[in-house]
């Protein structure tokens, strides 16, 4: 019996906590777009691009050239 009332509260923690871990961002391109993400874009690429998927899921690759800042959401 005890296992299960401590498995709940156990369980929603952490559940909690690795929804805390995710980093909203906006990348902003030179001609002002915005791009709103759920995690912190990877870095530039061996390629020069910097690949993220914004909020709807959408894989987006752009040069790093382009960008004019990455910033986390306020």
């Amino acid at each position: 019996m005890k296992i299960k009332t401590l498995g709940w509260p156990l369980a929603m923690a952490v559940l909690l906590t690795l929804a805390g871990c995710s980093t909203p961002t906006v990348v902003t391109l030179q001609n002002g777009t915005q791009y709103l993400t759920k995690d912190m874009p990877k870095t530039k690429t061996s390629d020069g691009f910097i690949e993220f998927r914004d909020i709807s899921g959408a894989k987006v690759k752009v040069r790093a050239d382009e960008v004019a800042t990455i910033r986390k959401e306020d």
